[in-house]
């Protein structure tokens, strides 16, 4: 997929590293319909990409993403009836399945306005690095809606905690960068000048270490949500069993014999 040409977004990949930038920056990077469903696509490709081995979510123009686009979404989904509004939230849900899905380890670099299906994109990501000038928010019921959208109230709660979570989805007020450092949302704050530089130079760690065993870590991350601790064990028994027959985890062992840096190949 490393020649993939979107329309509705920014693509680039090298080295196993794909990178993904949101359209239109004079506005702060919304999403519409179309960008939605391209997305959504993209992610369901990836489980079949041999050539992408994590993404990379990058701000464009000093923001993230403002959301849905107000007038592009927003004013149209007043006028649909019950069935066309629950084809789009089906389909925005269908982008966060997808994302989870993907086999891929995900990660968010958030700089600027993160709000709306903006932090939500942030939220389904494995890995999230800010700025401190990051501004997250849950603004569902700023707009006449409920804070259970796109899976907010599944997976936040699993993030930062209940009470956290159940703050920031009945307020829809804005999480400061600070916050979500302490909180656990975010894994750590750089300056904007390094951001990108930090979230590449983890994607590319990651790409390095052994991709194929780093799928099944992400599989397993979400599958175990809903097991209870015997079944968790015993699928990460499973789980485990394979990853020993690939030749990566031979190839960790011969290393560490010759006393050398293994060179992983996700095989």
């Amino acid at each position: 997929m490393a020649g993939l040409k979107p329309t509705h977004f920014h693509w680039q990949a090298e080295g196993g590293v794909a990178q993904i930038r949101l359209a239109r920056p004079e506005r702060k990077n919304p999403l519409t319909f179309e960008s939605y469903a391209e997305l959504r696509d993209t992610f369901r490709d990836l489980v079949y990409a041999d050539d992408i081995h994590a993404v990379v979510f990058l701000p464009n123009g000093g923001n993230f993403c403002s959301g849905g686009d107000v007038h592009e979404i927003i004013g149209p989904l007043v006028g649909m009836d019950m069935k066309e509004l629950l084809a789009f939230t089906r389909m925005t849900g269908d982008f966060v399945k997808a994302m989870i899905n993907c086999g891929k380890p995900i990660i968010s670099a958030i700089d600027g306005v993160a709000v709306g299906a903006g932090a939500i994109i942030a939220m389904a990501s494995d890995l999230r690095i800010a700025t401190p000038e990051a501004k997250t928010a849950f603004l569902f019921t700023r707009v006449g809606l409920a804070g259970c959208d796109m899976g907010a109230c599944a997976m936040l709660p699993r993030i930062i905690g209940q009470g956290r979570a159940a703050e920031l989805l009945y307020t829809g007020r804005t999480m400061s960068a600070e916050e979500g450092e302490r909180w656990g949302f975010f894994n750590r704050l750089v300056s904007a000048a390094d951001l990108e530089k930090e979230a590449l130079e983890l994607a590319g760690r990651i790409v390095a270490g052994p991709t194929f065993a780093h799928g099944i870590t992400k599989t397993q991350l979400n599958q175990e949500w809903s097991m209870g601790l015997d079944q968790a064990i015993e699928a990460e028994a499973q789980a485990q069993a394979i990853c020993m027959q690939t030749r990566d985890f031979e190839r960790a062992y011969k290393a560490f014999v010759a006393k050398e840096k293994p060179v992983f190949q996700g095989d």
